[in-house]
């Protein structure tokens, strides 16, 4: 039966990584995976998480099994910095569970949606390629429209059109920030309208906050989420900490409801954990208590929060520059430095991303989305003349 299979595409980024790999050129610029780099080029453990790790080496006693809802003093301990420090809570009508990522997350969340009968979900796209599949692989039906527009900003017409197009009961998936892969964010004018509209419309709203922090800040980068959860009587949040505490590797992620009276919490619940069982038993538990002991430290957290600090600003400089070069050939550098996070996509053709890669030893998806940590002060200016190169 197994040699029914057809063979799978190779994941573009993951061959990719393996290309750059085997380049000898000194100059090579990994603008691929979606990790951070100082301008030194490492994505390095914080210090706040080393701590943490030695704190839990010397405390923790046991390896035993935490059950399906994973580490609940981690849970709890980011709801203050998601929903916001007063009653986050919501009177009872918001708990959550550990997660393998914000993968796991967002997993659970759509799961959760479809076992609740949304009939079809609606995405902005481009989006994080994985949603789509996700979506796929649960059999949800998936209705798209434009995120944003050639010029660099949101396309509001479309997604004002996809809800009036939406019926009751259908669910909309939302990033809350640092937008994936374009870098173009909603504005707080734009999530009030989006509010608004969504609680109108009766749609079930997934929220995907997979890097609070690296747009403009956590307060503001959970601005859309909170405004969104005012309006609507229920919700599904997907969280990653994988980016904002650097631990990749570890899968550090949660999925939080919101319901509409606190008595169906317990039902939501248990279905998360059944549907969580089923998928992955239990979600790994180092990483996510590394999180809580920062967390619950004041301390710690100040290590923390400063460091995330340093990661926006370099990322906010490294737009800077590159909105500052202007036009480099045919492409607008200039909407870039009032982008949000990690991403940011470039429009250029297959070829002259092939270009980028065989001329000049620069590796970037073939979308066009770049990272722009991987741009430092020392290949920035390379970049540019590259791209004016490939573009002219």
């Amino acid at each position: 039966m197994l040699s029914t299979l057809a063979p799978q595409p190779a994941d573009a980024l993951l061959a990719l990584i393996k290309l750059y790999a085997a380049d000898p050129r000194a100059d090579k610029i990994d603008l691929g995976v979606g990790v951070y780099r100082t301008d030194d080029g490492a994505t390095p453990v914080f210090g706040a998480i080393k701590a943490a790790e030695a704190k839990l080496i010397e405390t923790q006693d046991s390896k035993s099994y935490l059950g399906p809802e994973g580490d609940m003093g981690f849970v709890r301990g980011l709801m203050p910095y998601v929903f916001g420090a007063v009653n986050p809570t919501m009177d009872g009508r918001i708990d959550g569970m550990q997660t393998p990522g914000g993968t796991g997350g967002v997993r659970l969340a759509a799961a959760l949606a479809k076992k609740a009968g949304a009939p079809r979900i609606w995405m902005g796209t481009p989006s994080w390629p994985n949603h789509a599949q996700i979506f796929a692989d649960l059999a949800f039906e998936l209705k798209t429209f434009n995120h944003s527009t050639k010029d660099g900003v949101v396309d509001m017409d479309a997604l004002r059109a996809a809800i009036a197009g939406a019926e009751a009961g259908d669910a909309i998936l939302l990033h809350g920030c640092c937008h994936n892969p374009t870098g173009i964010d909603y504005s707080p004018a734009d999530w009030d309208e989006i509010a608004t509209l969504v609680a109108e419309a009766k749609l079930l709203p997934v929220l995907d906050l997979a890097y609070q922090g690296l747009g403009q800040g956590m307060e503001e980068d959970a601005y859309g989420l909170r405004r969104v959860l005012a309006a609507v009587p229920e919700a599904l949040i997907a969280y990653s900490c994988d980016k904002n505490f650097g631990v990749y590797r570890d899968r550090v992620g949660a999925v939080y409801a919101m319901v509409a009276d606190p008595a169906q919490l317990p039902t939501v619940m248990s279905n998360g954990y059944g549907l969580a069982r089923a998928s992955w038993s239990m979600p790994p538990d180092h990483g996510a208590a590394a999180v809580r002991l920062i967390l619950d430290d004041e301390g710690l957290v100040k290590v923390w929060l400063d460091e995330l600090d340093t990661m926006r600003t370099r990322m906010r400089q490294v737009r800077a520059r590159l909105a500052e070069a202007g036009l480099a050939g045919s492409v607008n550098l200039v909407p870039l430095g009032s982008q949000n996070g990690l991403f940011s996509m470039l429009p250029l053709s297959g070829e002259q991303i092939l270009k980028l890669r065989e001329d000049h030893g620069i590796y970037m998806a073939g979308s066009g989305r770049i990272n722009v940590a991987g741009l430092t002060m020392g290949n920035i200016d390379k970049f540019i003349a590259a791209v004016a190169a490939v573009s002219a």
